[in-house]
């Protein structure tokens, strides 16, 4: 039985810039493994499905003490993301798709809390995250769901099934993009309610430089973002916020505690390429001491 386990792929991604073109490992799955080994006491599995090419990614988690089940994949997703000058302008492509998550795939995964990384909509059905909600507490990252796949090109679009999947989801993680096309809704607090009344327990919403909030039994707990000291690289900030939020909360911390730590910890990640490798005390040092700091400003 382990505390927390994280379900979802780990991707191949081909970055494309006008500069250069590179390839990374990605995907929910690998940003909160390297994430979750940099803190103490972690007790955490992580569950995916990739081709055999891929393996190395696996076999470098493995040598840092990850604890890795691999599912048989004919193929490992594979992004390609193309930016222009803008960095903040992305055209995205699917160039492989791995298989989805099945009930027989993890009849003996055991843990408290089960986070699934959706990269993809068919990733996980309801009857998964069914079945997942009678084992342990189940978070939830929306991004996937929201994205359709038509021919190589990814659409954004609304989640058809998403009031029979949310009612067993307990942790709820959106951004502000997300949160409106799966609501309607442009204000926090009202897109909050709709999601807190199709059943979810903990809504999370990060809104990037503007912080983050957090809706449980009926408030609104909002959260600054920890100003980083250079961007680099945005890349799994969402996944690492998650990372820092699940650690504290299954370690029984409040919603403020765990936001606030996941929140400097997403920091962190932000100042650095690739996933977090920091250290808790690193983050402790940004609660302390960048909250002063904006205190005096």
């Amino acid at each position: 039985m382990k505390r927390v386990c994280c379900i979802g792929h780990i991707t191949l991604d081909k970055i494309v810039t006008p500069d250069a073109t590179t390839y990374l490992n990605g995907g929910t799955a690998y940003y909160f493994a390297h994430g979750m080994a940099q803190l103490p006491n972690a007790d955490f599995q992580i569950v995916t499905a990739l081709a055999p090419s891929e393996m190395s990614a696996v076999e470098a988690m493995r040598a840092k003490g990850i604890d890795v089940c691999v599912l048989p994949s004919a193929k490992t997703v594979h992004f390609e993301n193309i930016y222009g000058s803008n960095q903040d302008h992305r055209t995205q492509r699917v160039l492989a798709k791995a298989n989805p998550f099945r009930i027989d795939d993890i009849i003996n995964v055991k843990a408290d809390f089960y986070h699934l990384g959706s990269l993809l909509a068919d990733d996980f059905s309801v009857d998964f995250v069914r079945y997942l909600s009678t084992k342990g507490i189940v978070s939830l990252d929306v991004q996937g769901y929201l994205r359709r796949v038509e021919g190589e090109s990814v659409v954004t679009t609304d989640w058809e099934e998403k009031c029979d999947c949310l009612k067993y989801v307990d942790i709820l993680k959106v951004n502000d993009h997300e949160m409106a096309v799966l609501t309607g809704e442009t204000d926090v607090l009202a897109a909050a309610r709709k999601l807190a009344a199709w059943g979810v327990r903990e809504v999370i919403i990060t809104e990037g430089s503007l912080g983050s909030s957090i809706y449980a039994e009926g408030r609104l707990i909002e959260i600054h973002a920890y100003p980083p000291l250079r961007i680099v690289d945005a890349t799994g900030c969402g996944d690492t916020y998650m990372t820092g939020y699940l650690y504290k909360r299954a370690s029984g911390a409040s919603y403020h505690e765990a936001a606030c730590f996941a929140a400097a910890m997403s920091t962190l990640k932000l100042e650095a390429f690739g996933a977090f490798s920091k250290s808790y005390q690193d983050i402790c040092r940004v609660i302390d001491f960048r909250e002063v700091d904006m205190k005096i400003q």
